[in-house]
């Protein structure tokens, strides 16, 4: 037993990575993507991507499990399929990118991506014409290779249904139902890089009962959240994330 705790990480990095878990959550819970554009930020500033980024994906093994039902019966599954394809072929590249970066250059890299997403998403720029299956494999393609690099695949997708008619119902069932399978392959990419050990295990149990937290707090606001404020809140969210996980701030937490 004290050898097992001999290798637990510090409680400073682990109160860190389960605060960016509840968070995550929450955008998670509500909005059937976000997680990862939340919690990546805030995480990595805690522990640093390597050991940051596989928690995710660890912790999302069992929040598709919760959501999967419901995506089930609203998604678009044939789209989701297509889409899903592009993912899992480009996130063995992706992995490949997250064990071999540098962690300071590749959070920035994170944060950059993020703010990029922020700002398309509020800008109102909005791909509005014909899912075509070439494109819907690009889209799927992009998002595989964000995930890998860092868990950040539900960019381009949210991008993509965002800007559709379809019901928010309908785009967060798309979304749950898109996470679930790109998860299995993220997982399995991780692990085959070496990228999933003893400190990823240790830090997803510290932060799975606040991720859990955050999921059902999520849920519980989309039940009560108008179109409009779906949409707000969730950008609003991840500009917050983004912010606070800069490398700037490392000099004010000791990082």
């Amino acid at each position: 037993m004290d050898g097992l705790l001999a290798g637990l990480p510090p409680i400073g990095p682990l109160l860190g990575v389960a605060a960016a878990a509840l968070a995550g959550g929450v955008s998670r819970g509500f909005s059937g993507f976000g997680a990862a554009l939340v919690f990546v930020p805030l995480a990595s500033a805690a522990a640093g991507p390597q050991a940051a980024v596989p928690v995710l994906a660890l912790m999302e093994c069992v929040a598709c499990l919760v959501f999967l039902p419901s995506a089930w019966r609203h998604a678009v599954r044939r789209e989701v399929a297509v889409m899903s394809v592009g993912a899992i072929c480009a996130v063995p590249l992706g992995a490949m990118i997250l064990a071999a970066s540098d962690p300071v250059a590749l959070r920035w890299a994170m944060v950059g991506l993020v703010l990029l997403a922020v700002a398309v998403l509020a800008s109102g720029l909005r791909y509005r014409g014909a899912g075509s299956v070439p494109l819907t494999i690009g889209v799927g393609a992009a998002g595989g290779l964000m995930s890998g690099t860092a868990m950040l695949g539900g960019v381009p997708p949210a991008v993509f249904w965002l800007g559709r008619d379809a019901p928010a119902v309908v785009v967060r069932a798309n979304m749950n139902l898109y996470f679930a399978i790109l998860t299995v392959a993220v997982t399995a990419a991780f692990a085959w890089r070496g990228l999933i050990g003893p400190d990823s295990a240790w830090f997803a149990l510290a932060a799975a009962p606040a991720y859990g937290a955050g999921l059902w707090a999520g849920a519980w606001l989309f039940g009560r959240a108008s179109e409009a404020t779906f949409r707000i809140a969730g950008i609003g969210i991840i500009l917050a994330a983004a912010v606070l996980g800069l490398p700037l701030w490392d000099g004010l937490t000791g990082r």
